[in-house]
């Protein structure tokens, strides 16, 4: 997570982005580790992050360290009462997605404010519906649904979530918060809100007794525990390239890349089919024994 809320690569395919190229290979944590450690000389550090109970990078590949929590938990006695302090035009508000005024703001704050490609062009467009799916998994806390606004106008300017998960971690389940949507508007980027932000859902997870989190970014913070590698298939391409989206690749005209992203009229998998309700359990089982093969998965 980090305050500008975009990712430091381009995100601007170009070309046929339904494949890696040939010569691509999957980035290892061992590789991704190796290029951090030689970056830690470089006088861009992560001041935040090097204060948080997170593995830090001048300990990768320290095999004395033991393995477990950074930090026993803490008495819920002694766990802040009280939310962090906002600067002083800034006050916190529980954001009630249910409600359809809320919503809409959360919605607005986040197409206007959240991830973006490198050029400013393209942003996720979560809809309403989108949002209360994800935010609202059994067992959520709204008070996990953190919003800033301005004191005087009430206008929403940032905003934060966490949902409760089940992460296996070997053989250990380890219940968690998942930490996403932390977003802040364009122009309140040097305010220094997001490591308050942070540090106030973190305290409001630590007041359920759950002292772990897991979170996500495009670009690396301390410290990586695994990489997620996806590809795009452009079911619209002519409107992609049209918009600046993609672009045509080498040697390719928009109709032999209009003919070569048409999906045929069956498709490969025979049966394949929309999920219906009955196949939970049949699903279940497949996904399980999936994930098996991951040291930690959900």
């Amino acid at each position: 997570m980090a305050e500008n809320n975009a990712p430091s690569e381009n995100n601007v395919p170009s070309g046929d982005n339904s494949k890696p190229p040939e010569n691509e290979n999957e980035i290892s944590i061992d590789a991704l580790a190796k290029k951090v450690q030689e970056s830690l000389s470089l006088s861009k550090r992560h001041k935040f992050w090097e204060t948080q109970p997170v593995g830090q990078f001048k300990d990768l590949g320290d095999t004395s360290l033991p393995e477990g929590p950074i930090e026993q938990p803490t008495p819920l006695s002694e766990v802040k009462q009280e939310p962090y302090n906002l600067p002083g035009p800034y006050e916190w508000i529980t954001c009630d997605i249910d409600s359809e005024e809320v919503c809409s703001e959360v919605y607005t704050l986040l197409t206007n404010n959240y991830v973006e490609d490198d050029e400013n062009m393209f942003r996720f467009n979560y809809s309403k519906e989108f949002l209360r799916w994800a935010l609202r998994p059994p067992g959520y806390f709204r008070s996990w649904h953190i919003g800033v606004r301005v004191k005087s106008s009430k206008k929403l300017v940032a905003f934060i979530t966490g949902i409760p998960a089940k992460i296996r971690v070997r053989d250990a389940i380890v219940l968690m918060a998942e930490v996403n949507f932390l977003c802040v508007h364009k122009k309140l980027r040097s305010k220094r809100l997001a490591p308050v932000m942070i540090k106030e859902v973190t305290r409001r997870v630590h007041l359920e007794n759950i002292w772990q989190a897991a979170y996500t970014a495009g670009f690396v913070l301390p410290t990586p525990i695994t990489t997620c590698q996806y590809w795009h298939r452009s079911l619209n391409p002519k409107k992609l390239i049209d918009v600046g989206f993609s672009r045509l690749g080498a040697r390719m005209t928009m109709s032999r890349t209009i003919k070569l992203y048409k999906l045929p009229e069956q498709t490969a998998t025979p049966g394949f089919r929309k999920m219906e309700p009955h196949d939970v359990p049949a699903v279940t089982r497949l996904l399980r024994n999936y994930l098996k093969q991951f040291v930690v998965c959900t």
